[in-house]
């Protein structure tokens, strides 16, 4: 059975039984600064789930578009994706376990309507209970009425409960496993079930989430207004049920473009499947995100695009593919989309790919061929255009060792904004480039600019951290802060925040940027032209001005109120603040 036709069974058997079919939401999410990308069916329901009226009633079935930054570095093994489809069915207050647990069953055996898989290869694991909510005996007796009990698992919380975050709609589930072995596995014990999960014998296809509940921290559960259902089933995932193959990028879609690949690269004498499956990824996903919005840029949802794109042409170069050969591989998956997805079929999209393939492939060879060389990666992002992360990818294919604590240091803020820098590979400068990180790296600039002012123009950045939830600065400096000091940075950044400035980069050369008394990190070293950030009046007089890679806000007005947290010692001579916008 076909992906597309997989998607439309589905979306045909729940509008059957009630359900609206809605559009997907964008990989943009509309009004959610917080985040980059939808990363799950749920993301743009929640209102809904929380107790908002949908338009389309209480009954609501979708195929959700998602991109995941956090598999990117993974994508070229046989299972990762950054993006997917996830389809889902609702019931916002309307119906609950019974009716999603019979409907889950029926579309999944049902060959009239569904996709008619053997129910005796079907597993099913539901909550064991905890402090919060207790063991979902409901569910086990309603599964009950279609499985074999020997089928059925109850399983602890870090297994089947789902919540989005911390915080947030959420609620014990029960998920659906499918035996994917040549020879059945039969019954199990739990223990024997356990086993085969970790060993990937069984693997999970569906999940229907009770979503009936509401945490408000991380010690509160609390019931929600209305009993909702939220499922999710990954359309790759049971694409390779139905088509009984191993990887994603075997199922029909994805298998006829490594095809597409294969042929041309192998004229060359050159292919390889992780190359193939990291093209085949990377422009399907910049289909998606270019007829969503999301431009090629140096920062934020952009930074994610380029690297991206950047990253399949990369490969494509290690196994003989031409930008040309890409061209086709992308309007290829377009194609095979765009009746589901009409978007795609945006003209603006494929211009904006065909300008990021030209604007890198005019120094993809020649930065290659410094790299060869052995040139620093900082130049290599900063004058060949190579995101920092394909710096680091090719390193260590070929067993070459970089200096990270050297490296770090000559890193301005734009080339650490990727995931692995939030899960700790580099330590300082931003864990991510999402809005409330570039508010507070604004910021950051601000608190500097109100030290020196307050302290002296002695005090000089020692190193930075900014999350999204605090900043965090290293500044040279002999002595603790005084309260009054304290407090008189804060009125300074605030003032300077209240007074509207303008956030403006230019590009100049090293020693003009020196010339003009730019602060500079200490221990870094820059390449001669340089990216200068200043913070402004209307009148062009300088509050602050700094070398950096950005990313920031535009004007000081999209900040909120300033407020230092602690400052404490950091090392010998050096103190460290910790501050907060609220």
């Amino acid at each position: 059975m076909k992906s597309e036709e997989i998607r439309t069974r589905f979306l045909k058997f729940f509008e059957k039984r009630g359900h609206a079919i809605i559009p997907s939401a964008p990989l943009v999410p509309l009004n959610d600064p917080s985040v980059l990308f939808n990363i799950a069916g749920m993301q743009p329901m929640v209102p809904y789930l929380l107790g908002q009226k949908h338009p389309m009633g209480t009954r609501i079935v979708d195929s959700q578009k998602c991109f995941r930054t956090v598999d990117i570095d993974e994508v070229g093994d046989n299972r990762h994706c950054t993006f997917f489809e996830m389809l889902g069915n609702w019931s916002l207050g309307d119906y609950f376990k019974e009716d999603a647990i019979k409907w889950s069953y029926e579309f999944l055996t049902s060959k009239d309507e569904g996709l008619g898989l053997d129910p005796s290869r079907i597993y099913i694991t539901v909550f064991e209970g905890d402090k919060d909510v207790s063991r979902d005996d409901e569910a086990v007796e309603i599964w009950k009425k279609y499985m074999p009990e020997s089928h059925i698992y109850y399983l602890p919380a870090k297994n089947n409960w789902w919540a989005l975050g911390e915080t947030g709609p959420c609620g014990p589930d029960t998920e659906i496993f499918y035996d994917i072995n040549e020879n059945p596995l039969g019954e199990m014990s739990h223990e024997q079930f356990v086993e085969a999960d970790d060993a990937g014998k069984v693997i999970e296809i569906w999940n229907n989430v009770f979503m009936a509940y509401e945490r408000t921290d991380a010690n509160t559960v609390t019931p929600l207004s209305q009993k909702n259902i939220d499922t999710g089933m990954g359309l790759e995932r049971i694409a390779m049920v139905c088509q009984k193959v191993s990887t994603v990028f075997e199922t029909d879609v994805l298998a006829e473009t490594v095809a597409i690949i294969k042929s041309e690269s192998e004229k060359k004498g050159t292919f390889n499947y992780r190359s193939a499956y990291i093209i085949t990824d990377h422009l399907r996903a910049s289909a998606f995100l270019l007829a969503d919005g999301a431009m090629p840029d140096n920062k934020g949802r952009g930074y994610v695009v380029r690297r991206i794109i950047r990253r399949a042409m990369v490969q494509a170069d290690k196994i003989g593919l031409t930008k040309e050969d890409l061209f086709v591989v992308f309007n290829f998956l377009r194609s095979k989309y765009e009746s589901a997805y009409p978007e795609l079929k945006n003209e603006i999209s494929f211009t904006q790919f065909s300008e990021e393939l030209e604007r890198f492939s005019k120094t993809l060879v020649q930065g290659l061929k410094e790299f060869e060389k052995g040139k620093d990666p900082f130049v290599l992002a900063t004058t060949y255009g190579f995101p920092i992360e394909i710096t680091l990818e090719i390193c260590k294919e070929k067993g070459i060792e970089i200096n990270i604590d050297a490296f770090n240091q000559k890193m301005s803020e734009h080339q650490k904004l990727s995931q692995t820098a939030s899960a700790g590979m580099f330590k300082g400068g931003l864990a991510n480039h999402n809005e409330k990180t570039i508010r507070l790296h604004t910021a950051h600039h601000l608190l500097l600019s109100a030290l020196q002012q307050v302290l002296g123009n002695d005090v000089k950045q020692r190193g930075s951290n900014i999350t999204e939830e605090r900043l965090r600065m290293d500044f040279a400096f002999d002595r603790k802060m005084t309260d009054d000091e304290k407090k008189k940075v804060e009125d300074l950044v605030n003032e300077n925040i209240s007074r509207g400035l303008n956030v403006v980069r230019r590009e100049m050369k090293r020693e003009d940027a020196e010339q003009i008394g730019a602060e500079m990190e200490f221990g870094a070293k820059y390449p001669d032209i340089v990216s200068v950030y200043f913070i402004e009046d209307e009148n062009g007089n300088h509050i602050s001005k700094e070398f950096c890679g950005g990313p920031h806000v535009n004007n000081t007005k999209e900040l909120e109120t300033f407020k230092i947290q602690k400052e404490e010692a950091s090392s010998q001579g050096v103190r460290r603040i910790k501050a907060i916008l609220e």
